[in-house]
């Protein structure tokens, strides 16, 4: 699964790489090197601007809280355990259904982390987890697959700015190359030539893009333990963990 990712780029920078219409954003998030379920997110989605003068879906930048919540749920809370949606089961669960025939997004990361299980112990008798860092071997941006949803608060007015809101979810599929050395799930990566096709809500049969990952181009390294705390937040926990030899790959 993908529990923490990376998302270091500032607005401009990925207004320009996804060639976004519309700045929608409201708010700019600061670099964010330890992403966790229900923080601000940025996304980028394609939908016609309610007071836009064309019918025509515009891709835009907005700002999603990462934790989908169905529109029919009764709490918002739901949304903590749906940050990831699997890519078997999403054209049919009733949670994403909806969602991924007309709310696809792609949700930009620098990389993710992944946690390995040690043959080493805790001292509760627990199996050790070591974080690795994924990323792309270029140094690029992923674009990572999502959903998003719109949630109603009926307990406030409609034209209560508070009485929407607007969530996602990262779509996960089985871990291929590199990062399967390290965990079996992985983001569901779209390649750039068929982001429009991802995004537009004219699509409703995306089944297409549930295909095995093939090769990602991505790189894994072994990180310290700092981020596993939501606390710790800087471009340090995204540094090799080095050993002895000062091998980045040790523990891989």
């Amino acid at each position: 699964m993908c529990g923490r990712y990376v998302s270091a780029r500032n607005k401009n920078e990925l207004l320009e790489e996804f060639q976004v219409e519309l700045d929608a954003a409201d708010q700019e998030l600061r670099p964010d090197y330890n992403v966790a379920p229900t923080k601000p997110v940025y996304a980028v989605l394609s939908r016609t601007p309610k007071d836009a003068a064309t019918d025509r879906p515009i891709r835009q930048l907005r700002v999603l809280r990462w934790g989908l919540v169905p529109s029919w749920a009764k709490d918002p809370s739901v949304g903590s355990k749906m940050i990831n949606a699997r890519v078997e089961t999403v054209a049919e669960k009733p949670a994403y259904r909806r969602a991924f025939a007309e709310r696809r997004c792609l949700l930009p990361a620098d990389g993710y982390f992944e946690w390995a299980v040690l043959d080493e112990k805790d001292a509760k008798g627990r199996p050790k987890k070591q974080p690795y860092f994924v990323r792309p071997e270029d140094g690029g941006v992923l674009a990572m697959a999502g959903l998003y949803e719109f949630w109603r608060d009926r307990g406030r007015p409609e034209d209560d700015p508070l009485a929407w809101l607007v969530t996602c979810t990262v779509i996960t599929t089985s871990a291929v190359d590199a990062a399967g050395t390290v965990h079996d799930r992985m983001p569901m990566l779209i390649e750039r030539d068929r982001w429009g096709e991802w995004l537009d809500p004219g699509v409703p049969d995306a089944r297409g893009f549930l295909i095995p990952a093939g090769s990602t181009g991505l790189r894994v390294h072994p990180v310290s333990t700092a981020v596993n705390s939501v606390r710790n937040n800087g471009p340090e926990l995204i540094e090799p963990l080095k050993d002895a030899e000062g091998d980045g790959q040790a523990l891989l």
